[in-house]
């Protein structure tokens, strides 16, 4: 079950990350709502692969993952791979920006806490669903 949540997530985001990219006037809107897209479709290929981690460890790799492609950014190479092929803007962005990191921790976060808290509610009526 948690492997089609975590595919089911990363799938909507990649889809609603392309349509915000392609469709969206650039400013701090767009870029806001892309970098939290970002981290749940990461999340989501991480429950997909590894479902059985903890709620809390895999919004930490997240999080240690969005924060590596942020810092990145300040070697200059996505900027220039991005211009010979312009799609791998979608995985590692173009130009660090420090506004990135703290959106990317609050939605690592959020993401973390509905992954904990619905996995405890399931737990909880599938003990109740047994008695």
């Amino acid at each position: 079950m948690r492997r089609l949540a975590g595919l089911c997530a990363a799938v909507l985001a990649v889809a609603v990350g392309l349509a915000v990219h392609l469709s969206a006037p650039d400013g701090a809107a767009s870029d806001i709502a892309a970098d939290a897209l970002y981290v749940i479709a990461v999340w989501g290929g991480l429950v997909l692969l590894f479902p059985g981690w903890r709620s809390w460890m895999t919004a930490a790799v997240v999080l240690g993952w969005s924060v590596a492609v942020e810092l990145f950014q300040l070697t200059g190479l996505p900027l220039r791979w991005a211009g010979e092929w312009p799609p791998i803007v979608l995985v590692f962005g173009t130009v660090f920006d420090p506004r990135d990191l703290v959106v990317y921790a609050v939605t690592a976060a959020a993401v973390g806490g509905v992954d904990a808290g619905t996995r405890r509610a399931i737990d909880r009526r599938g003990v109740s669903a047994a008695a």
